[in-house]
């Protein structure tokens, strides 16, 4: 008979998982180590790209300036093609690290069951790239709610259902707190099937916001992710992403080391006149204080892998930013024109 799963199942962590979880890089050098300077720093941090697919050349073209590893975007792969995949990037000494999966609409009942059988699929195939995790963006509402800003989210702490998201009259934002509460909900309920697989997989699923108008505060967004106290379920944090609700660090604060499975980087610049917020201008243009970031990083123990997710600069120039802010140096490079 097959067994069914409960809650209460996939809400327990197993010390087989944390071990898995908590695997070093074997055979993967730190760019922060090599680098002179970085000796300040004891957290070790891996560089990475994000490519569309598996391309042996690209990884060629990589690892020759100084890149360790790659996320790859295209997650509908075929097991066998991955496993292929994986053989020719760490020939070249490149480690397929992450998977992203993306957007899903767990809260929209036409599509969630799709959404579902594609996040399984997407683990099967990062398990067989060799990665260690998956991005998965679980929801997304089109009512922004208050200004970024503005947001002071009251929730139940066992629930993680919303009372309030501002000061004042919430009255103008009960269609906003009725969507984030079906968003949370949704996202259980699909979980429960998809956790099993990633359990199977030894894949860790991380969980990202972007700007999905969802768990838009640090303490609301850290405690979604305990909310399933699972090792196999983490933050896929961008260090970019959430300047617009509140710094960088305060984010890293609240998520803390064992919360966080992997890190984007890419830069925001703040605009409190623009209707978004802000914009995403080249690494090191923007609002964030990269020397600041790097020693919360280190302030709060984080070791892993950081991959840029923006545009700008050359591969050449984007491994000496990697260098530059591993070791908590400025930037010594420009935007390419």
């Amino acid at each position: 008979m097959q067994r069914q799963w409960t809650r209460r199942d996939f809400m327990t962590t197993t010390a087989l998982g944390a071990v898995a979880a908590t695997a070093n890089f074997n055979g993967f050098s730190s760019v922060a180590r090599a680098e002179e300077g970085a000796a300040a720093y004891k957290t070790q941090l891996h560089s990475a790209f994000i490519l569309s697919k598996a391309d042996k050349k690209r990884f060629e073209e990589l690892a020759a300036v100084g890149i360790e590893g790659v996320e790859i975007s295209g997650w509908n792969v075929e097991v066998a093609d991955a496993r292929k995949a994986r053989k020719d990037a760490e020939e070249v000494g490149i480690r397929i690290h992450s998977v992203m999966r993306g957007w899903t609409n767990f809260n929209n009942a036409d599509s969630a069951k799709a959404d579902i059988e594609s996040v399984k699929k997407t683990l099967a195939a990062a398990a067989a790239f060799g990665a260690s995790a998956i991005l998965l963006v679980p929801c997304r509402i089109g009512n922004p709610g208050p200004k970024p800003w503005d947001f002071k989210i009251d929730f139940d702490p066992n629930t993680l259902m919303v009372k309030s998201v501002c000061e004042g009259d919430n009255a103008p934002y009960a269609e906003y707190i009725k969507l984030q509460n079906e968003a949370t909900e949704a996202t259980y309920r699909c979980m429960e099937e998809i956790l099993p697989v990633a359990a199977y997989e030894g894949v860790t699923i991380g969980i990202e916001n972007v700007w999905n108008n969802l768990w838009c505060t640090p303490d609301f967004y850290a405690a979604f992710v305990r909310s399933f106290s699972n090792v196999w379920v983490k933050a896929y944090f961008d260090l970019g992403n959430h300047v617009k609700y509140a710094k960088t660090e305060d984010w890293l604060r609240a998520l803390g080391k064992d919360d966080i499975v992997k890190l984007h980087i890419k830069d925001f610049l703040l605009d409190k006149s623009s209707g978004s917020g802000g914009s995403f201008p080249p690494i090191g243009k923007g609002s964030v204080d990269w020397k600041s970031v790097r020693d919360c990083i280190e302030e709060i123990g984080y070791n892993g892998w950081v991959t840029q997710e923006a545009g700008g600069y050359t591969d050449k120039s984007y491994a000496q930013i990697f260098k530059d802010f591993f070791a908590g140096k400025p930037f010594s490079v420009q935007p390419d024109a």
